[in-house]
């Protein structure tokens, strides 16, 4: 809720332009976003840290898959072989313990899913339907506080047995809240850029970088146990990073000199309609073309 009258203030300031967004489209996007939070929190409430972090690590995996069977999009080889590297160095590094159960490996499955659909549509609807980052993330966000508001509190009750209206707030709790609410408008306006701008899976790679310094930080900021083991997770995961970065660089070069064929750059940018509903508009070079596209093609 912060990030949507954080965002309303904004616009009346004129700082960015509102655009209508299907209704239907977008409420759905913002139900599964929220639900898709919900279950992050209960993977990690219900499993061990080891098998959270397994749960983060297999939502790449998991989306190359998506995107490959929905929206026929093509992963080459080395892309692949750098995530890998990537997921192998940060499971060394940060995956301790894996102790299984049967609703936390449900709900785990349930929040990837979620997860990677979710990322999925922020990329897809952004380019489909020409809106900025900040328009769907503004039109979005009341559909995912509405969901948490009516489902947290009542999950909330089923698993600690205490009601989260009758927790005495103190001053600096209060205070930790607002800072965090603060914090969130950055993040999610971040995210929602990151992935409106590049991809999911690009995004998911900079998350795990996030898992990277986190780990370091701790080491030299709170003197957090490290091992040989966390410093050769943290160097193979970095340079498959490397190669990720390195690798998209070469691919896009190649896009743009017209090496690949035009079957494949049309694979990248076409996919399923959203919510089978509207008719959609391609991107194009000449911001000239893409305005009168808009106005003559979006229903």
């Amino acid at each position: 809720m912060v990030t949507y009258c954080t965002l309303h203030a904004a616009q009346r300031f004129n700082l960015f332009e509102n655009k209508s967004i299907d209704m239907k489209t977008v409420m759905l996007f913002g139900i599964l976003n929220g639900v898709s939070i919900g279950l992050l929190n209960l993977s990690l409430g219900f499993n061990s840290i080891g098998f959270y972090q397994m749960t983060k690590l297999a939502i790449i995996p998991f989306t190359v898959l998506l995107e490959t069977l929905f929206l026929k999009k093509q992963f080459s080889r080395k892309i692949k072989f750098s995530l890998f590297l990537l997921l192998i160095g940060v499971g060394i590094a940060s995956i301790t313990d894996l102790q299984l159960n049967f609703v936390g490996t449900i709900l785990s499955l349930l929040a990837i899913i979620t997860t990677c659909i979710g990322q999925i549509l922020t990329n897809t609807i952004q380019k489909k339907l020409n809106v900025s980052s900040t328009q769907l993330l503004y039109q979005s966000a009341p559909f995912q506080a509405a969901i948490l508001f009516v489902s947290g509190p009542v999950v909330d009750q089923c698993l600690t047995k205490k009601n989260v209206f009758a927790h005495k707030y103190t001053p600096i709790v209060l205070a930790f809240i607002i800072l965090s609410c603060i914090i969130s408008v950055s993040v999610n306006f971040s995210t929602f850029l990151v992935i409106g701008k590049t991809s999911p899976v690009t995004y998911q790679v900079l998350g795990h970088l996030k898992t990277c310094l986190v780990l370091g930080f701790g080491y030299t900021l709170l003197h957090d146990p490290f091992t040989e083991r966390n410093i050769i997770g943290i160097l193979v995961a970095i340079f498959g990073m490397g190669l990720y970065s390195y690798f998209c660089t070469q691919e896009n070069k190649k896009k743009q000199s017209g090496d690949l064929p035009l079957g494949s750059q049309t694979k990248d940018k076409d996919g399923a309609p959203l919510f089978g509903g509207k008719n959609m508009v391609h991107e194009e070079k000449d911001s000239h073309e893409v305005k009168k596209s808009a106005k003559d093609s979006l229903v």
